[in-house]
């Protein structure tokens, strides 16, 4: 039986592929275009009440929209598909946005809040990788996750922030800035950590998309059985 490959092992993977990424990006004329949405809230999320149940809402980038993955595969339709088997009654509204970094997060933040039918109960949040992958600044990216963390204790909204990794290729002094950035902003601001969004797939083809990074179906059902425990927690308390 082969043993299962650590997770510094996976995140040389992720790291060879973030190089190639932003290898392609250096050699293009203009920022390229961020990947085409599946599945994903681009301008503010459905609003349909959701009666006695929950409202939790994911607001992130591609890794909450459901990048290429077919209808209902995604993190907010299989989490509520888990919540309800665990007899949690909840609405997971999916407001992810495919190429998000946490600037564009923090400028959509109002809009989708104030578009929804009531006050969520939790909003999970998870932002900063394509910060991370195009090579932003460590700084500026906890600024705005900051920020958007403030305006949701403002509004009394708890969360649950999912984190990330800075790929090995950044350089021990990036990830040394980057890393810290999401269990630091939790501690301020009483927020339930998922210290890294992609642990238990990255680095494992079975369950990737082609591109590496982005968890199909498979991964996304890993995702959602290491999540949904800590999200029926955070609900009930």
């Amino acid at each position: 039986m082969k043993k299962e490959r650590s997770l510094a092992g996976r995140l040389s993977q992720y790291g060879a592929l973030a190089l190639i990424v932003q290898l392609a990006s250096a050699c293009s004329d203009s920022t390229p275009p961020p990947p085409p949405v599946a599945n994903s809230a681009q301008a503010a999320p459905s609003a349909t009440p959701v009666g006695d149940g929950k409202l939790v809402v994911a607001f992130g980038d591609s890794l909450y929209a459901g990048y290429n993955l077919n209808q209902g595969k995604g993190l907010a339709p299989m989490l509520e598909q888990a919540l309800a088997a665990r007899g949690m009654k909840a609405q997971v509204v999916n407001a992810g946005v495919s190429g998000d970094t946490s600037a564009a997060g923090l400028a959509r933040l109002a809009f989708t809040l104030d578009g929804l039918a009531r006050k969520p109960d939790l909003m999970l949040v998870g932002l900063g990788g394509n910060d991370m992958l195009r090579g932003l600044s460590p700084e500026t990216t906890r600024d705005n996750l900051d920020a958007i963390l403030a305006e949701l204790k403002k509004r009394d909204i708890p969360v649950l922030l999912t984190g990330m990794l800075a790929s090995p290729n950044m350089g021990p002094d990036y990830a040394a800035a980057f890393n810290p950035i999401f269990p630091t902003l939790a501690t301020k601001y009483d927020a339930t950590l998922y210290p890294f969004m992609l642990d238990g797939v990255i680095g494992d083809r079975a369950l990737q998309l082609p591109d590496g990074i982005h968890p199909n179906d498979k991964g996304v059902e890993v995702i959602v059985g290491k999540l949904t425990p800590i999200v029926e927690g955070a609900l009930r308390d």
